[in-house]
This record gives C-alpha cells, structure tokens and sequence, in this order.
C-alpha cells in the first residue's frame, strides 16, 4: 500500500488543527481548506498549504464536494481526511473522492451507506436481532398525518436527523404544539450542516444513559471493539465528557453489547 504523503482536511475548527497536529507528527503534508468566514481562523495557519473556497455558507463552501476536490488536484494532496460532520459520513463523496484517485481516509462508501444514515442503520441493527427504538421517518410528512405518526409514537418525542451527528438536526417535543416547527428547523439545521435534510421522529427517553460502543475496523478485515463510553454528560445533545468504562455498565450488559455490535457487523 502506498504511503500517503499530502492529506488535504476538509473541515474546520478544532478537528482540523487535530488533524494537522497528528500529521505533522507522521510527516504527513497537509492542505487546509477555509471559507471566507474562516479566513483568518487558527485552522487556515497551522496546516502547511491552505485553499480557499469562496463563499460563507457550509453549503456553498464545505460541503461542496467539487470545490474540495479541485483543491486536492490543485495541491497534489493524495488523501482526503474528513474530520466529523460536513462530508464524513457521505458515501457520495467517498466514492467521487476513489474515482479521482484519492484516498478517503475513513469508511468505504458502502459501510457509509449502511451507516451515515440512522434511519439505514436501525434498519440493519433491527435485521441483526439488535434491540433499536423505533424511528419513523417524517421528512416528507407534513399536516395531519405527520400528527398521527407523533401520536403514535407517543411523547415527548425527538426528531432527528437521518445524516450527520455532533447534536445537530435534533429537537425535543415534549406535546403536539410544537411538533411541526421542531420538524422545520430540524430539516434546516440537518440540511445545512450535513446536506441531507432527512429527519425522523423517535420517542424521547427521559433520563437515559448515553453509553457508546466504538468498533473499527480495516479494509484487511481486521474488526476490533474498544469498550463501552460514558456520553451521558451533554450540552445541547454534544458530548461534553466521555468516561471509560462506563460507571453504569455490568459486565452482564456489556458482553451483550459486545455480541450485539459483533453480529451487526458480520
């Protein structure tokens, strides 16, 4: 396998400089890419080339998957690292990023697929034998019959977005009154963060705990889990603090966990 030499980060904030940081520490070159709100960020300086893609909007700039790769041919970067949010999880860009010949450093298309989406990958938990909560998907609901969906779903209730993560495209519903503006803003939100605008509504769990378990793997075949995580302690439905293991977790439940994860995957 080739070694990658350039990795051009299409993101901003924080995760770039992350990215930068780790790959400078590798050798690795990297190219920065930065809207014109982002000109003079942190992000834009600590990368050793930076792009930039005219515009403000995520939409016009970020999520713009030709602008991005026109940056990678512009400055021979090889490799194309994502970050979270925007791109990350689009199977569309990942497979437009193969067929210009650069690496994307994450998931296959497939594996995107399968996941990006909530909606796809309670399907394919539920097929697995996985306990899921039912989701139902609202984006073209409207009226009446989105009405009747929440109601039989029960409250409160949360809308989500299909795509994405990092707590956007999500709000709580806790009566009908607020259900059809929670439902628009959310597709807003999704829309512009993600460029998916496919929100879905599931009942709203008060006081549960949000314990994660990470599993990676590698295109050799080689698939490992890293434990379970401790997320519960959110700002805004964002991770603040992750704490592992998990102090609320029995041994009991995480091998079932674990076996649960397992049989998703194979």
């Amino acid at each position: 396998m080739q070694r990658i030499a350039k990795i051009l980060i299409a993101n901003r904030g924080e995760i770039a400089c992350r990215i930068a940081r780790t790959c400078r520490e590798l050798g690795i070159a990297t190219v920065a890419v930065y809207s014109d709100a982002d000109a003079d960020a942190p992000f834009v300086h600590v990368a050793d080339e930076a792009v930039r893609l005219p515009g403000f909007a995520p939409t016009e700039t970020y999520l713009r998957q030709d602008l991005i790769l026109d940056a990678a041919a512009l400055t021979g970067a090889d490799a194309v690292h994502p970050g979270y949010g925007f791109l990350a999880e689009n199977a569309e860009f990942a497979t437009a990023c193969a067929a210009a010949g650069v690496t994307f450093v994450g998931p296959t298309p497939d594996a995107i697929a399968a996941m990006g989406s909530k909606i796809e990958s309670k399907r394919i938990m539920k097929t697995a034998g996985v306990p899921i909560l039912e989701g139902v998907d609202v984006t073209a609901v409207d009226g009446t019959t989105l009405t009747a969906t929440a109601d039989g779903i029960g409250y409160p209730i949360l809308v989500k977005a299909s795509a994405g993560g990092g707590g956007k495209g999500m709000r709580i519903v806790p009566d009908p009154a607020g259900l059809d503006d929670a439902v628009a803003a959310a597709k807003r939100e999704a829309a512009g963060a993600f460029g998916d605008e496919t929100v879905f509504l599931e009942r709203y769990l008060v006081g549960a705990r949000h314990v994660e378990i990470q599993v990676v793997g590698d295109t050799h075949g080689t698939i490992v889990d890293l434990f379970e995580r401790e997320c519960s302690i959110q700002r805004r439905h964002q991770k603040i603090i992750e704490e592992a293991p998990s102090p609320v977790m029995t041994t009991e439940v995480t091998d079932s966990s674990r076996s649960n994860a397992s049989n998703a995957l194979l």
